[in-house]
């Protein structure tokens, strides 16, 4: 039997306190209620495409998506992870320019989409939310700058402890307070990194004989979080 959906309710939503629009009158919260659409994704389906104009932008109901762009060689990198009550495909819409990357589900999830022009309406008639997307377009310029300089400097044990450690951040932990909330691919882990799959899987097999990890890939425990922030180089 099919599962029913049932549409996200602004008013009742669980990221309605932690959203960008968590300050806006009822009134408006009611507009941007009747006025989305939204759709459900199977994982590894694709929201936007890198090179595709913005209409809108996405709110993640429910879910985790992977932001890649393609390098000259049809490698893709990982740029970003977002996760449920999260805003995506905004800082296209702002330029006016076409998507610099692509967003895909890495798990069934649900996603809002808001009109271009609900968006910029909300933005001028709400001066807090016009900060609030200031403030997480700064968040997201400083993780971005970070995550260039362990790219460029970093060797790749650091990286990949690193990653590991901003992954769990990130989705946290499973109810055992171990296992890293998300499915990895061999690939995906890699194409976070920024480097080769089989350099990863070395790197990874060295931390499991280090006792700093266990468990298959797309079941990552983390063992020993001052460990692997040692070898990170991170505070």
């Amino acid at each position: 039997m099919k599962k029913r959906v049932e549409y996200p309710d602004c008013h009742k939503c669980f990221w309605k306190h932690s959203s960008i629009f968590c300050d806006l009158p009822k009134d408006d919260t009611e507009l941007l209620n009747t006025s989305k659409g939204f759709s459900v994704y199977k994982k590894g389906q694709v929201i936007f495409n890198e090179g595709s104009y913005p209409h809108g932008v996405y709110c993640i109901y429910e879910g985790k998506v992977k932001l890649s762009k393609l390098g000259d060689y049809g490698k893709e990198q990982i740029i970003q992870l977002s996760k449920s009550g999260e805003l995506i495909g905004y800082r296209a819409l702002l330029s006016g320019d076409k998507y610099f990357l692509s967003a895909t589900t890495m798990e069934d999830s649900t996603v809002c989409l808001i009109s271009r022009e609900i968006f910029f309406q909300l933005i001028e008639k709400n001066p807090k939310l016009a900060i609030n997307v200031i403030k997480v377009l700064a968040k997201e310029l400083k993780e971005l700058k970070n995550n260039l300089t362990y790219l460029a400097q970093k060797p790749v044990r650091e990286r990949v402890a690193e990653a590991l450690l901003h992954i769990k951040e990130i989705y946290g932990f499973e109810k055992d307070n171990a296992t890293v909330n998300l499915r990895l691919t061999r690939e995906d882990l890699a194409n976070f990194v920024g480097t080769a799959t089989e350099t990863t899987i070395r790197v990874l097999s060295e931390f499991k004989g280090e006792k700093l990890i266990a468990g298959g890939w797309k079941r990552i425990k983390i063992l020993n979080v001052p460990g692997l922030k040692k070898i990170a180089n991170v505070a």
